[in-house]
């Protein structure tokens, strides 16, 4: 080789040499990517709330008085259980206390009187019976056994007088006594004093008619829970009363509560008139094994109504479907992403059934939010995104 020709072939090697360097620069890097495999599971078609609902308890009472009054026994406080028939607060009463007693004892004066009266009726019912068995045998006169007869039956009419009067004062009694029970305000079932608004001394008064005003007690049962939640109108004629249902309190996010369907309100709210709503209620299911939770009335909730279930499919978490059924695959040999058209079935917001297109093993691109991404762009792992 003479020395031209060795001159031209360094120089060949160097521009190739310079030209590799410039495509190693220039080539483009690998993407870095979030990886998830395919695999078979659950995948389930739902419908949740389109806004908060609410835990709300199965029996909730606010009690008023039926009448005003200055309040004189206050036995509970805030935070008390009660039985049912317990007094919660009494207003001053002591007027209608003796009202209730000049019955009690008008009673008993009456019913001594209807004594009398009957044991005279009866005494004149046996003379009379007397005096005609003599007027029969000619040993008495007509005329004293028709007097005897006579004053018999008013006896008797003034028995039955008496007796009627014991029932007017009975009457009377219930009357007193029904005036006395609206100063007293009973618990009308078991259950938790939410709240209590008024002190021993106050005076309270009854609420005016379509006015609401706070009660003087808030009774709430916590042993019967319940969630109330919108669910928009175009979801709302596919559910069932007993359906299965899942529940999320945001003040224990990472609990979910096993509920069922337990009413469909039977009228859409019309509030937001651009999303008209039904409100459905879920039961709780197996609350017993979450105990240890304190379950407060009033939480916010979220339900999420299970319409259909295959237990055992091929699936994948739906962040990962782009526009279009299609998510990126993974190739290992390449290192590259291939942009592949699935048919999907059952999908929520966790998971999608895949019906065509994919395999179980299969890896795609959970991240699919990155610009840079395409078709046969080269993309490294930045870590499995399998769920456990």
């Amino acid at each position: 080789m003479t020395g031209r020709q060795r001159t031209g072939a360094i120089i060949a090697v160097i521009i190739i040499a310079l030209v590799v360097t410039v495509f190693w620069f220039k080539r483009p890097k690998p993407v870095s990517v979030i990886l998830t495999e395919v695999q078979q599971g659950e995948v389930e078609r739902t419908v949740t709330n389109t806004r908060a609902g609410t835990l709300m308890a199965c029996r909730r009472a606010r009690l008023s008085p039926s009448i005003g009054g200055q309040i004189a026994t206050l036995p509970v406080k805030e935070g008390d259980t009660v039985k049912q028939g317990e007094l919660l607060f009494e207003i001053w009463n002591d007027d209608l206390r003796a009202e209730r007693d000049l019955a009690q004892s008008q009673i008993r004066s009456n019913q001594a009187r209807a004594t009398e009266a009957c044991v005279q009726a009866d005494a004149a019912r046996r003379e009379a019976n007397r005096l005609n068995r003599l007027h029969k045998k000619g040993l008495a006169s007509e005329e004293s056994a028709d007097q005897a007869e006579s004053t018999a039956q008013a006896r008797a009419a003034g028995c039955e007088a008496a007796r009627a009067t014991v029932d007017v004062s009975r009457s009377q009694l219930g009357v007193a006594e029904a005036a006395l029970m609206r100063t007293r305000l009973q618990a009308p079932f078991e259950g938790t004093v939410a709240e209590v608004n008024g002190e021993v001394g106050e005076f309270v008064t009854p609420s005016p008619i379509g006015i609401p005003t706070p009660p003087a007690v808030d009774l709430i049962d916590t042993t019967c829970l319940y969630v109330s939640a919108p669910i928009d109108e175009v979801d709302a004629p596919e559910i069932r009363p007993g359906m299965t249902a899942r529940i999320l309190l945001d003040a224990f996010s990472k609990t979910y509560f096993q509920g069922t369907v337990r009413r469909i309100a039977p009228y859409v709210l019309d509030v937001e008139k651009q999303a008209r709503t039904v409100d459905v209620e879920v039961n709780f299911a197996g609350l017993e094994k979450h105990a240890d939770l304190a379950l407060l009335p009033g939480y916010s909730a979220d339900i999420e109504v299970i319409l259909e279930q295959h237990p055992d499919t091929l699936r994948i978490p739906t962040e990962a479907l782009l526009e279009g059924l299609r998510v990126y695959v993974y190739d290992s040999d390449s290192g590259t992403i291939e942009a592949r058209a699935v048919k999907t079935g059952l999908s929520n917001w966790q998971h999608t059934e895949i019906l065509e297109g994919l395999q179980a093993g299969d890896r795609i691109v959970l991240s699919i939010g990155r610009e840079e991404l395409a078709d046969g762009v080269p993309v490294k792992a930045e870590q499995n995104g399998n769920e456990p």
